[in-house]
């Protein structure tokens, strides 16, 4: 097994910036960025103390995929994946929004209708749905982008009131994140799966809005395995599902969910293999081939080694 990439701390000669965030370090420079993928891994908001090895290479792979798929939909960031834990991609101003998309009432959608909301980022349920069940149609349920701690639920109506994107920059958002999703729930379907929520994060760059980040990856997306799901639905049994749920879930069958006072649980060496196993299990299942380990050595200077040579 490969060791782990927890964190960088690159300087590069031209660089004219550097961010931190919960999985990634982002390097900037005066018109392009390079985003490393690191095996940091995120639950609740909050980054857990141990990194799982091959988790960024998932990820980014994952994510280089989906974007080329499709960039006939909307362009994106991208300029190159020079190795496989890095992006290098055009610098753009991020909107201050993530635009989550449902169409299945699980995960965090659930938990609140559960508690008793029908009313959720400002879309309206009605009552009797239960765990996994499929939407009339796809809801889009935004949230703020927080640069650190938790993003929170937010309506369109607050959006647009308080200016954090204009009228007409958020009807293209709108439009962007139901084709995505359209697309996606597509190539879900040859894999034998269903595309049940995601998200998407734009920015524009020289005036022009453009896909940024990931998508469509187990982190940022939920996945159900289409055989079997209307029985499993009929008969009150849990879906089978490819998303990063099966963190969230260990971390809260031992008493963790981000709050104040509670403690990450350990993570043994055992929890961490399960975990990278899990994220390759994913991959080979949203992607329909094997997955690859890079075993380079001296993983880190290669990484700078391939942001230099494409900078």
């Amino acid at each position: 097994m490969n060791t782990a990439i927890k964190e960088t701390n690159f300087q590069f000669a031209n660089q004219t910036g550097f961010y931190r965030g919960k999985v990634r370090d982002v390097y900037s420079f005066e018109d392009k960025i390079a985003m490393v993928a690191t095996d940091r891994i995120s639950a609740f908001d909050v980054v857990l103390p141990h990194p799982i090895p091959y988790k960024g290479q998932v990820l980014n792979q994952i994510a280089a995929t989906f974007l080329k798929a499709t960039e006939d939909i909307v362009p994106n960031w991208v300029i190159a994946t020079p190795h496989p834990n890095v992006t290098i991609g055009k610098k753009c101003e991020p909107f201050k929004v993530e635009m989550v998309i449902r169409g299945y009432l699980t995960g965090h959608a659930w938990r609140e209708y559960k508690s008793g909301k029908r009313e959720i980022c400002g879309v309206n349920l009605p009552d009797g749905l239960k765990e996994n069940d499929k939407l009339a149609s796809p809801i889009i349920t935004p949230t703020t982008k927080a640069d650190e701690g938790h993003d929170q639920d937010i309506t369109k109506g607050e959006i647009l009131e308080q200016n954090i994107v204009d009228f007409d920059d958020y009807a293209i958002l709108e439009k962007y994140t139901y084709d995505l999703f359209d697309r996606g729930t597509e190539l879900a379907k040859e894999k034998g799966l269903i595309l049940v929520d995601t998200k998407y994060e734009f920015g524009k760059y020289n005036g022009e809005i453009l896909l940024i980040d990931e998508i469509h990856t187990p982190d940022s997306s939920r996945y159900f395995y289409a055989d079997g799901y209307a029985q499993r639905q009929l008969d009150g049994q849990p879906q089978k599902q490819l998303s990063k749920e099966f963190v969230r879930q260990w971390l809260i069958r031992n008493g963790f969910q981000g709050k104040e006072g509670q403690r990450i649980p350990e993570m043994t060496e055992e929890v961490i293999r399960d975990i990278s196993n899990r994220y390759i299990e994913l991959y080979e299942n949203i992607m329909g081939k094997a997955f690859e380990k890079y075993e380079g050595e001296n993983t880190i200077e290669q990484i700078q080694k391939a942001i230099e040579d494409s900078l």
